[in-house]
């Protein structure tokens, strides 16, 4: 088993900035992908971004590309995103996960493990 919890989230107006942490505990973290995922009401949930269990290598969503970073420290068991230039489309509901995957680490259902989300609300 793997626990999942995120912190970070909150207002921000457009423009501003937050960092997103998700702190990993369970098995060995640096043995899983990680990624980041996000929900607004009445939608599904979709990806947001994603790192390998090694760290070299980073997907993004075409809509945070150049706004948002993921990193993880395994020496801390927590990955993070940094959020820049937060649009009013960004307000959700985002979620960390994690898994064993080694490919398709975009696609929600090949992760075992979720966090409780946090909630990211960008005002105009």
């Amino acid at each position: 088993q793997v626990q999942l919890v995120e912190s970070g989230g909150g207002l921000v107006q457009a423009g501003g900035s937050l960092r997103l942490s998700c702190a990993a505990s369970g098995r060995t973290f640096s043995d899983y992908d990680m990624a980041w995922f996000s929900q607004a009401p009445g939608k599904e949930r979709e990806f947001v971004a994603a790192i390998s269990w090694t760290g070299g290598s980073k997907y993004y969503a075409d809509s945070v590309k150049g706004r948002f970073t993921i990193s993880r420290d395994n020496a801390k068991n927590t990955v993070y995103l940094q959020m820049n230039n937060l649009k009013p489309e960004d307000t959700a509901v985002y979620y960390c996960a994690a898994g064993r995957l080694r490919g398709f680490l975009t696609i929600a259902t090949m992760y075992d493990y979720w966090g409780q989300g946090t909630q990211v609300t960008v005002s105009s």
